[in-house]
């Protein structure tokens, strides 16, 4: 008996009368096309594959940690930019095209999630800084350029490199940890973290730059040596030796063993970094271990505004809220009318890295508005060693959630 082939099958409905099965093709493209719709929803709607890719977030979090992000923990954002191809960020796999259509945007609207973001949460969100890139040098962040090297001349940077500019939902995603909530006062002294005036959690594998003296014991040496503990180049801190990053746990251990462990911290007063918000070191001289006092803006408070305290509002005014901002001889005008004062209509919040000392966050680009929230950081599905999976895959780490990650 002959076989049919795909075209010549066929079957009978309810009323006995035959109808063609789809072609083996058909069937194989809709259920593609049903798989593709049915991951992107839950993409954008309940969870989200994540990768670490850097130091910043350690120990808690280490590189090539591979991670689910939560949509339903603070409530899905919806798409605000619609047409993109799936499944894939903001560029295109191999040819490294954009996946968006920018010409098409959506206002910022949200479902309600479980909860709202706490202190202490360890939060995936778009960087604030990235709505324009160098596209020569995709890694280099736009706005520090333009200050740094640029004298914020916008033409002499345009003339250098291609710029692209992306909307809110497509920048580049950032994991942190969220250390302070709209209204918070922060404030780091000597390295110290505070929020509302009190220390901040001291977290057991949150990592800072230690001073390390071993004190003639070869047990710090060993210590360090097989817990492959990464020195810091003798040039990123005024020439000294022996300061190494340790995390908390470690510097604890270490102090057990005899040695003498200080925290190695940049002076007040010092402006030693190019690049710390709010990038105005007349009024604010601040750098990564003495800034502050500063207050994080919540919606429907009002603050004043002068040639002081614009520098602490400029981005949220103009990028983040979009109106017009103009300074002239010393008077401030938001959209064409001169303003002494400012209302926000969203919610900020205060984001650093576990790393402290390594880790490029709200001490150098300020807050981040709630539109740019993506989610939770979740759980560990998998984890391999940073040099690569052929060094090992970190066992302890698989199926664990980040909360327990961090005790």
């Amino acid at each position: 008996m002959a076989l049919l082939n795909n075209k010549e099958k066929s079957t009978e409905d309810s009323k006995g009368k035959k109808k063609k099965n789809k072609p083996v093709w058909r069937e194989w493209l809709d259920a593609g096309v049903f798989a593709i719709v049915a991951a992107t929803l839950i993409r954008t709607l309940v969870f989200e594959a994540y990768t670490i890719p850097t130091g910043s977030m350690e120990g808690s979090m280490l590189v090539n940690d591979y991670l689910f992000v939560s949509k339903l923990s603070y409530g899905p954002r919806i798409p605000m930019t619609p047409v993109a191809v799936p499944l894939v960020h903001n560029s295109l796999p191999i040819t490294g095209g954009v996946s968006y259509l920018s010409s098409i945007q959506w206002k910022y609207r949200r479902i309600p999630g479980f909860g709202n973001i706490e202190r202490n949460d360890v939060v995936v969100f778009n960087y604030p800084a990235g709505d324009t890139v160098m596209v020569e040098r995709p890694a280099d962040d736009y706005y520090s350029a333009l200050r740094d090297f640029f004298n914020n001349d916008r033409e002499a940077l345009k003339a250098r490199f291609k710029l692209l500019v992306r909307p809110v939902d497509k920048k580049e995603n950032y994991i942190k940890r969220c250390v302070g909530v709209p209204g918070d006062k922060i404030e780091v002294k000597d390295g110290v973290l505070f929020v509302n005036d009190a220390p901040s959690v001291r977290f057991a594998h949150q990592k800072l730059q230690y001073t390390v003296a071993s004190n003639g014991g070869a047990a710090t040496t060993d210590y360090i040596n097989d817990h492959e503990i990464e020195s810091v180049p003798a040039s990123y801190v005024s020439g000294e030796s022996n300061v190494f990053f340790l995390e908390n746990v470690q510097a604890d251990e270490l102090t057990k063993l005899g040695a003498t462990v200080k925290p190695y911290v940049y002076p007040k007063g010092v402006v030693n970094e190019l690049g710390v918000f709010p990038h105005d070191s007349t009024n604010y001289k601040f750098n990564r271990d003495n800034f502050g006092p500063i207050i994080i803006p919540k919606e429907g408070v009002t603050v004043q505004l002068n040639q002081q305290t614009i520098a602490l509002y400029r981005r949220v005014i103009r990028n983040y809220e979009g109106n017009k901002l103009e300074e002239k001889d010393g008077k401030i005008f938001i959209n064409d009318k001169e303003a002494t004062t400012y209302t926000f209509k969203m919610d900020y919040f205060w984001m650093m890295g576990d790393n402290r000392d390594n880790s490029l966050d709200s001490r150098y680009w300020g807050y981040v508005p709630m539109d740019h929230i993506v989610g939770k950081a979740w759980f560990v599905w998998f984890s391999y060693h940073k040099d690569g999976i052929s060094k090992g895959i970190r066992w302890k780490r698989l199926f664990h959630s980040v909360h327990s990650l961090e005790k």
